[in-house]
């Protein structure tokens, strides 16, 4: 009789562990179906993240990063500083600059007479937030922005400041924010890059826009930004040589990646599998990037949205239409770089003409996001590298002045992905000239992104040359305050 219950016993046991374990290989297989990269542990990173899985609950799957290169000027944008028209062509107080650092362009000036804005502030929607007549259409939209006035950084020349933004550093061989991303989240869609950039120009004073912007840095080459150009040939390499039909291509790739596992077997070399990753990228592109590129199908209504040139490939307006159709096909981060920003001189007329090919399609972007209801989980960036100074580079007249780089404060405005809309955060002087209220370093929003996108950025981290690297160095802080 007790041998009995102790073979029942032994029996019901193992009827429930093989009834559990069969839940658990079902479980682990569904996970491998929606997360492909779950199991690639050569993949984690030294805080054991894996890609796809991040490590909270994220607010916003995806960034457009709509990047005004050259420095829009806030003072004739969105913080509105009636003092300075007050005292238009008086000495800025030396007590108000207080001894910053200058560039070359000014720093041999021997006044610096304050100029107010050309142009006219109103105020706007139920946030009441002060917008210039320069952008009408943003005006419309101000309840769904979070209009950061506060922005400062060290770097008061272009490249390194750009640079700043964009990898968190002012030196090269870094990698961009896009690549962190793509490194720390992996691809949506594995047909498409998780990282993509469109480029664009005005009439102004353009500053240059180079790869290393969107370099992978250390991380695998795999997590690069992939540039989408206006020509024929939106990515360049992934046609098929003339010759080679659909069925050889496929061939003669699967004959390249058994060549390329013998090599990796013996050398070991972890850019071997990148490579053979990157032509099957390829490959799926193909067929992916003409239809996403396709803008012929779009509606009346979108192109009236956007307006007429989001038809005119490589301008503005055609890039943001494209920055919703890639972000909507699921790739994790669509850099915009939209040059001539840099208003030295001529400033009221090339602003006019700047603000006016950007303002009507950055805002449709936001909209239709928002009718598409992708906004909540698309956070859309708008702002430059730094802001201008709030005196006038050399000769002021009434009609025309320039204004010169200025790192201690700027603007820039956020969407959706879980930041609060309506709001106004930050305060800068009576003068424009220097943050007095809630300031917001590089590195603050750096943190913040990444926060949004489920990632802590203290933890986000790749170890290199000895280092534990990370997008915000060893500085930065989440901004809950603009955070729903």
């Amino acid at each position: 009789m007790e041998n009995e219950i102790l073979e029942h016993g032994l029996t019901f046991n193992r009827r429930r562990f093989l009834s559990k374990l069969s839940l658990g290989l079902g479980s682990v297989a569904l996970g491998s179906l929606l997360i492909p990269d779950l199991f690639k542990k050569d993949e984690w990173d030294a805080s054991g993240l894996t890609p796809g899985l991040p490590h909270f609950a994220p607010k916003a799957k995806r960034v457009i990063y709509l990047f005004q290169n050259g420095a829009p000027s806030q003072l004739e944008s969105f913080d509105y500083k009636p003092k300075l028209r007050e005292m238009m062509g008086q000495e800025l107080p030396a007590s108000v600059r207080g001894g910053q650092r200058l560039t070359g362009m000014t720093a041999n000036q021997s006044s610096f007479p304050m100029v107010g804005s050309f142009t006219n502030f109103n105020q706007y929607g139920e946030s009441r937030a002060w917008v210039s007549d320069l952008f009408p259409y943003t005006a419309k939209i101000v309840d769904d922005l979070c209009i950061v006035r506060s922005m400062h950084t060290e770097a008061i020349n272009h490249d390194p400041a750009l640079t700043f933004f964009q990898s968190g550093a002012q030196q090269g061989n870094r990698p961009s924010m896009g690549s962190w991303l793509s490194y720390g989240l992996g691809s949506e869609n594995k047909n498409l890059p998780a990282f993509t950039v469109l480029l664009s120009r005005g009439i102004g004073n353009g500053q240059g826009v180079y790869s290393k912007l969107w370099s992978n840095g250390f991380l695998d080459s795999i997590h690069q930004g992939v540039q989408f150009s206006s020509g024929e040939d939106p990515v360049l390499y992934i046609k098929d040589p003339n010759g080679l039909d659909r069925q050889e291509r496929r061939k003669m790739l699967d004959n390249l990646a058994e060549l390329n596992q013998l090599s990796y077997e013996e050398f070991g070399d972890p850019e071997i599998k990148t490579k053979v990753h990157q032509y099957e990228m390829a490959y799926r592109m193909q067929t992916a990037v003409p239809e996403v590129m396709d803008l012929s199908k779009e509606p009346d209504s979108i192109v009236k949205l956007y307006g007429p040139d989001c038809l005119v490939p490589g301008t503005y307006a055609a890039n943001c239409l494209l920055a919703r159709k890639l972000s909507e096909s699921g790739v994790r981060f669509v850099q915009l770089y939209h040059q001539g920003w840099d208003q030295h001189g001529n400033l009221p007329y090339e602003i006019t003409h700047q603000a006016k090919d950007v303002d009507q399609a950055s805002a449709a972007l936001v909209t239709d996001l928002k009718q598409r209801g992708l906004l909540d989980e698309t956070l859309v960036i708008w702002g430059g590298e730094f802001g201008r100074t709030n005196y006038s580079q050399g000769k002021l007249t009434k009609d025309n002045y320039g204004r010169d780089h200025h790192p201690r404060c700027f603007s820039i405005w956020m969407a959706g992905g879980g930041v609060k809309p309506g709001i106004v955060y930050g305060e800068t002087d009576e003068f424009g000239y220097n943050v007095i209220r809630d300031g917001v370093h590089v590195h603050d929003f750096q943190a913040t992104v990444l926060h949004q996108l489920g990632l802590d950025h203290e933890k986000l981290i790749f170890k290199h040359l000895g280092r534990r690297y990370r997008l915000t160095d060893v500085a930065g802080k989440v901004v809950k305050d603009i955070l729903v």
